[in-house]
């Protein structure tokens, strides 16, 4: 496996970008599920989610397609990867095209039910800052 997968939680781990090669060795290292956080198209090299999903359920791995953009996280989509993550089986590989969109829903579907420190802490253990985002999980941590 090329891709280097970066533990958010025991439930959780991120990456960037996967093939269907990739999919095999995913299964292999003991993940049970993945969840593509990227939209189709947005580079002309990336596998589309249908072949990845193919390639997972070849495998026997459920897969969920809950694309978002960086920029456009809304209440939805938060609550969509929440649900994702209570759903399938653990451990689960989330990936985006660098890891960075599959860190932060976790980070704002985790606000309020973990400690911000902690939040901030594994981001940034997994090379992600989350800096821009303080605000919005100050709010969702108080539950406004």
């Amino acid at each position: 496996m090329t891709l280097r997968p970066q533990a958010l939680e025991s439930r959780l781990a991120v990456a960037a970008q996967i093939s269907t090669a990739d999919v095999t060795a995913i299964a292999a290292a003991g993940y049970r599920a993945l969840i593509c956080n990227r939209p189709d198209g947005e580079s002309d090299d990336q596998c589309d989610a249908a072949t990845i999903a193919a390639a997972a359920q070849a495998q026997g791995l459920p897969f969920r397609y809950l694309p978002v953009l960086g920029s456009a996280i809304d209440s939805a989509a938060i609550a969509a990867f929440r649900q994702a993550l209570n759903e399938l089986p653990t451990p689960i590989l989330a990936y985006c095209r660098s890891g960075n969109r599959s860190t932060l829903l976790w980070a704002l579907a985790e606000a309020g039910r973990r400690p911000l420190a902690e939040i901030e802490s594994r981001a940034a253990a997994a090379g992600i800052s989350l800096t821009d985002l303080q605000p919005r999980l100050q709010r969702l941590a108080e539950g406004l």
